[in-house]
């Protein structure tokens, strides 16, 4: 089912501490937005204020344009699946599916056909006589999904349903979620600290940090052009580089000199003069011989399988690379191109990105 989300100048303070600071943020029916963040920046808090077990200091929270901020949470439409999942342990699959249903009051018939199709669509009929306390995690969380999915809520909210499992099960079960979400229609708010599957399964992100969204974009947004320090340096991994760096004007652009001695033209930028941090992603620099490019001395290599990331010197300067395997070895001599087209100029001062270009 499809619905509208909207928060108007949420907030949420406990005592003299402000855990949610006048957040607006709003979902397409349909839409899967992840709301990502490290621990303690107010994402779960954002969430169980939508679920109904936190009430708003301020703002209004709008479902299909109804303000639910004080509904409680049995009246809200909304399905909630927690990272431990909380499956009936004694019951069977088939109970489990039942509960929410049987709690509602919903007619045998109507059960009926809303066990079955949940049944076939994620594939569960060998697991109904099994029970709780008898499943792998993988087959867990599915069954929390499909509880919470035959109660056809307006609105599906994830707290981190795959951070118990391996990675191998979570890859999976990306793929698994998103298409069943986009079969379904299923309008998600999809809470994490994991900015892979944030990336890897969201049409939007909001990036929160002490209380506030900082950005809000889709992955390639948030990757390519994030608008905070915060940002470029929480998404991406190998993280993004940042070398101190003075700008001057020069020309129809300007050019900047890092701290360590590495001095780029930024054709068709037009920051202000002025002290900057230089951001560039590992995978937007090119490696070639020492007469290519900047020289620098390999220092450190870290092999990934499809990649290697090379950590190389330049006088006072560390700058990450990210290669294919064996394209160089410790202590060799190599020169690094930056594209300018990529780089991002942070502010030193209040952490905004002056510039901030799509790659080429």
């Amino acid at each position: 089912m499809r619905a509208r989300l909207a928060l108007d100048g949420v907030a949420k303070s406990f005592g003299d501490t402000l855990a949610v600071r006048d957040m607006s943020l709003s979902l397409a029916p349909g839409e899967f937005v992840s709301l990502l963040g490290p621990s303690g920046c107010g994402k779960s808090t954002t969430l169980a204020m939508i679920a109904g077990f936190e009430t708003p200091t301020k703002g209004a929270i709008l479902i299909d344009g109804k303000d639910v901020a004080r509904r409680p949470p049995g009246k809200r439409a909304i399905g909630l699946v927690f990272q431990d999942y909380a499956v009936f342990s004694r019951l069977s699959v088939r109970s489990n599916l039942l509960f929410g249903l049987e709690a509602q009051g919903v007619g045998r018939a109507e059960r009926k056909r809303r066990l079955e199709a949940i049944v076939e669509r994620l594939d569960l009929g060998h697991l109904l006589t099994r029970r709780g306390a008898n499943l792998n995690m993988s087959e867990m969380q599915r069954v929390a999904l499909a509880r919470v999915l035959v109660t056809e809520p307006l609105l599906l909210l994830l707290d981190e349903p795959m951070s118990n499992l391996d990675a191998a099960i979570r890859e999976r079960l990306r793929t698994e979620l998103k298409a069943l979400q986009q079969d379904l229609g299923q309008t998600v708010l999809y809470v994490t600290h994991d900015q892979v599957e944030a990336m890897a399964m969201s049409d939007r992100i909001a990036v929160m940090h002490d209380g506030v969204i900082e950005q809000i974009g889709t992955p390639e947004d948030i990757y390519h052009r994030p608008a905070t320090r915060f940002v470029a340096e929480f998404i991406g991994d190998p993280p993004i580089n940042l070398l101190p760096c003075a700008v001057t004007s020069e020309g129809n652009g300007c050019r900047a000199m890092t701290d360590a001695g590495i001095l780029l033209d930024l054709n068709g930028v037009a920051a202000p003069e002025g002290r900057y941090l230089l951001a560039l992603r590992p995978h937007d620099i090119a490696i070639g011989g020492t007469d290519s490019g900047t020289p620098s001395t390999v220092r450190f290599v870290e092999r990934f399988g499809p990649e290697d990331v090379l950590h190389c010197t330049f006088n006072d300067a560390l700058v990450t690379v990210a290669v294919a395997p064996d394209t160089a070895i410790i202590g060799e001599e190599v020169g690094l191109s930056f594209a300018p087209s990529r780089i991002h100029l942070i502010d030193e001062a209040d952490g905004r990105v002056v510039t901030s270009k799509a790659p080429s």
